[in-house]
This record gives C-alpha cells, structure tokens and sequence, in this order.
C-alpha cells in the first residue's frame, strides 16, 4: 500500500471543489492531497469544506511550477500526481494506474484522457498518443508535448535524478520535465482513460497561446540536441 501524494495547484479556479470531490472518492484510499494555493483571492470557500481531508499550503502567487514543487517538497508519499483545479480524475485512477506502475516496474507513467465541458460533459473521443517504443517518443516528444500532465504518475525518486519543475517556464514547464524524463527512464502508457480534461474559455492555454508557444520553442531548443542524439541510434 504505497502512498500517492497527489498535488494541486490552485489559482482562482471556480472547478476546484469539482477537483477535489474526485480526489476523497478515490477507491484508492493511502494518498495524500496537498493543495497549494498560489495567492488565489477568489473561490476560497470551495476549499473550505475539504480542509480536515487535505494539506493546505498558502504561498504568494508565483506560478504552477513553483506551486508543483512547492507541494513535491512537502509531500511524503513514494508516487507523485498532479491535478490541475479544473480538471477531474476517473474515482479509480490512483488504484489502477499504480497497479499498472507496479507489474511494469515503472518510474514514470501516463495514461490515455478524454476533454470535458464546463457542465462535466464529455466532448472528446480518447485523446491518448502512445508511441511504439522509447525511440518513437522521443521523436515525437521533441516535435510538441503529447503526454497530459495530469495523467503523470512518476516516483519520487525519479526528482532526484532529473530535478524539479522549471520556475522560469510559466507555461511549458511540464513538457521540460517530460523531456528531462524520457531522455533518462523508460516512459509507460497506460491506455485506461484515468482523466477528464476540462476545455472552458478561462483555461491558461487559451488565454496564454502566444507564449505558450514562444517558451514551447525554447523547451525544444534545449533538449533538442541530447534528444537527436539518442535516436541516432
């Protein structure tokens, strides 16, 4: 029965009582939620009813990344999750997915997800990407981040080897992980749809998507090399 600490950032999100509810009703019952709160103003009493249920940490505002590591840092479970506040997870998403890491003998894992509306309706068919084998990742990996961040389940001790979220990328600081990630350990997919991820008009990657896609071009340009590299094999 290993702990999941599952982390969830949380900025002024009107989703986050939502979040929350799919994580208590988990089937899956030796995790621990540890919600950062990055300088939210707005939608504190959604939290309110969950606070005997959860690690609440108030920080200033400073972005998801430092939010993530901030939680990592806290937390003293074996696996790490991340839930963003407006999405939702599937009630037996730790159990299965840890089951899976565990006969694979995996490090570092995600899973297939489907899109839902802001009234929880599913409007998307599986959106999962599973490419045959580590070499076939990798090239797509370095073409645009396919793996949801919220479908991750990885080991702590992985942080070791790779490091934290990058502070300095606002946006894009999962797909750097990812690529830190697969260019060190064997990435699995678990096609089981574990996530319900929300489309709504106030989302970051709508709202952000010119630098979304200035600091996506920055990712590549680092890992690019080592990554070629790896395939030319």
């Amino acid at each position: 029965m290993e702990k999941v600490s599952i982390i969830v950032p949380f900025y002024n999100c009107p989703y986050i009582d939502q979040a929350l509810e799919s994580l208590v009703k988990q089937t899956y019952k030796n995790i621990e939620i540890i919600v950062v709160d990055d300088g939210s103003t707005l939608h504190l009493e959604k939290i309110t009813p969950y606070l005997n249920q959860i690690n609440y940490i108030k920080k200033e505002n400073g972005g998801t990344a430092t939010a993530l590591n901030t939680g990592i840092i806290q937390a003293t479970g074996t696996y790490f999750c991340w839930l963003s506040s407006d999405d939702v997870y599937d009630r037996k998403r730790i159990a299965l997915q840890l089951k899976f890491m565990e006969i694979k003998q995996a490090l570092f894992c995600y899973s297939n997800y489907c899109s839902i509306n802001e009234n929880n309706r599913i409007i998307s068919p599986p959106l999962g990407i599973n490419p045959l084998g580590q070499r076939e990742l990798l090239k797509t990996m370095i073409k645009g981040n396919i793996i949801n961040g919220c479908s991750v389940m990885v080991k702590m001790n992985v942080f070791q080897e790779v490091g934290l979220f990058d502070e300095s990328l606002l946006y894009t600081h999962d797909y750097d992980l990812w690529l830190r990630i697969i260019q060190n350990f064997e990435a699995h997919y678990l096609n089981n749809v574990l996530l319900h991820y929300r489309i709504h008009d106030n989302m970051g990657t709508k709202r952000h998507h010119s630098v979304i896609q200035e600091e996506i071009k920055y990712v590549r340009k680092q890992h690019e090399a080592s990554i070629n590299k790896l395939i030319s094999f």
